[in-house]
């Protein structure tokens, strides 16, 4: 199965989440319904709201909760966009420019605030004390992750595995939370709740690790920003750490000064030492690592279509180039 058949297979159910998405963004303010409307239909994979609705189907879920829940896991993720672009100073996101630059700073930190408490409004509709606690953790543990991404940034001591811990954390945590829903609304037991989890927590990983690789080798039209972003805010990230971790020690110092003051001058000179230093093959092999530990938590769903998506998108998020 590949991504759009993954895309077919629940094509009815994220037609419902557009229309949901539509509906629960509208307010009396004018700003919150042209800022939402933009980053909203901007694009982007709608991966995390999938994952929910694949989960609940996987276990035979027949309720409409799955659609209000992908849409509250869809408005965390935009609301995150919304915060990631003005800590980043960021001007591009999925080819198109950012919230931020066209509204501002502050009108983008405020609609980020909005669709935060409209998702909490939403949860509790759902009436599961599950749900939020599922959801209410998931939000806190990103918020983590945004600070320690900060606090890792134009520090070229960061290691691997304080790398990672920003990752699951700002980017895999609710991909854990999204598969986990579904395995909830299914009504499934802990220990199937724990694999979904796990499921989704490998799956996100991976897809971070390829973003980090395709910011040093994918086109600026495939990736819809500009190649070296992470570079340019001083983000450490692994394919950095593994070329300064085995490069010469000219390449690490250059590294190392790209990182603590920022450097899109020399994304040339960086991403010649991170090619030669074979620091993308590493990082896609951390990737096809999570990948397949996310494969190996499907043992307890049961065989559907629903079941062969969630391989796939596992697939997806390893070959994908944009």
């Amino acid at each position: 199965m590949d991504i759009q058949a993954v895309y077919a297979l629940v094509a009815e159910d994220m037609q419902a989440v557009n229309r949901m998405i539509t509906a629960r963004l509208s307010s009396e303010v004018a700003l919150i319904n042209q800022m939402g409307h933009y980053i909203i239909s901007s694009g982007g994979k709608r991966l995390r709201p999938m994952l929910v609705l694949l989960s609940a189907r996987a276990f035979g879920y027949q309720g409409e909760q799955h659609i209000n829940l992908s849409t509250v896991v869809e408005f965390i993720h935009t609301a995150t966009l919304l915060h990631d672009d003005v800590v980043d100073a960021s001007n591009m996101r999925r080819g198109q420019e950012t919230a931020n630059s066209i509204w501002g700073n502050e009108a983008s930190v405020l609609v980020g605030d909005f669709l935060y408490s409209r998702s909490f409004e939403m949860m509790v509709e759902v009436g599961s004390m599950e749900v939020m606690e599922i959801l209410a953790h998931a939000t806190n543990t990103i918020a983590e992750g945004e600070v320690l991404q900060l606090l890792n940034c134009h520090d070229p001591d960061t290691t691997e595995e304080r790398y990672l811990d920003v990752i699951r954390s700002k980017t895999a945590k609710l991909f854990e939370a999204a598969a986990e829903l579904g395995a909830v609304l299914g009504g499934q037991d802990a220990e199937t709740r724990r694999a979904l989890r796990d499921y989704g927590m490998h799956l996100g990983t991976a897809f971070q690790l390829i973003d980090d690789v395709l910011d040093y080798s994918a086109s600026p039209e495939e990736m819809g920003k500009n190649i070296g972003d992470d570079l340019a805010e001083g983000k450490p990230t692994l394919p950095l750490i593994h070329a300064m971790r085995q490069g010469s020690s000219t390449q690490a110092a250059l590294i190392r000064n790209a990182i603590e003051h920022g450097g899109r001058d020399v994304i040339r000179e960086v991403t010649s030492a991170i090619e030669s230093t074979g620091a993308i093959a590493y990082t896609a092999r951390s990737a096809q690592h999570e990948a397949e530990k996310a494969l190996a938590s499907l043992h307890r769903i049961p065989a559907s279509p629903y079941r062969d998506a969630m391989y796939a998108l596992a697939e997806f998020a390893i070959k994908r180039n944009h």
